[in-house]
């Protein structure tokens, strides 16, 4: 006798939480995620569809793999896995479960999702975060970001919390840690639909960036001068 899992069809989508690394693609034209397990290999964007990291031909969640999209149903379950010194750097996503899932005890494996908040922490200086920011490290053709403060984005390759959103697309908001989310979009965000909290976010990380240039110009400008003196 074969032993067939329980069917549920729910009105509304189930919801759950993860973590992810944020990224961007080498030519900085689209933005995503990345898992910090077995998917890690395999970035995705805002509302994707899962393929199986083994590279077998079947759909996932297939029962008798591990392929398919994670997430636990309980939001602290998620933020204590930001604990740890490996994920300190990854983001707090809020997902919406799409298409076929297999429920577990603490959350779901699933086919198809759509990321509805980005939740960002502190920058590692422990200052609240303005920016994603280069993060030293990427899977081939993307580069990992992390949370940055206005003080530390310095010249890194970096987006602003909106700006991530607004590249990412599919009504995708971003956070700094602590923020409470607003409800998703139906679609991104343009520049005119930014709130205060993003405009000034958005004048922090160029204000930072000028400060940077402008000590680097002076840096430069103090070699010449010397050297002219020297000559």
């Amino acid at each position: 006798m074969r032993l067939r899992l329980p069917e549920e069809r729910p009105e509304e989508p189930p919801t759950g939480y993860k973590i992810a690394h944020a990224v961007l693609s080498q030519d900085g034209t689209r933005a995503g995620f990345t898992g910090v397990s077995l998917g890690g290999a395999l970035p995705y964007g805002v509302l994707d569809d899962a393929a199986c990291v083994y590279g077998r031909r079947h759909r996932p969640p297939a029962r008798l793999c591990d392929c398919g999209f994670h997430c636990v149903h309980d939001r602290a379950a998620a933020e204590a896995l930001l604990c740890t010194a490996e994920h300190r750097a990854a983001v707090l996503l809020d997902v919406c479960v799409l298409g076929a899932y297999i429920r577990f005890e603490r959350g779901f494996r699933y086919a198809r999702q759509r990321v509805r908040t980005a939740a960002a922490g502190p920058c590692a200086c422990g200052s609240a975060a303005v920016a994603l920011a280069d993060a030293g490290w990427g899977r081939p053709g993307w580069r990992a970001l992390a949370s940055a403060c206005a003080g530390c984005v310095r010249g890194r390759t970096s987006l602003s919390l909106a700006g991530f959103a607004r590249l990412a697309g599919e009504g995708l908001r971003v956070v700094a840690s602590g923020a409470v989310a607003a409800a998703p979009r139906a679609e991104p965000a343009g520049d005119d639909d930014l709130g205060v909290p993003e405009l000034v976010a958005e004048a922090a990380l160029l204000q930072a960036r000028l400060d940077w240039f402008q000590t680097q110009l002076a840096r430069l400008g103090g070699r010449g001068a010397g050297g002219a003196e020297q000559g």
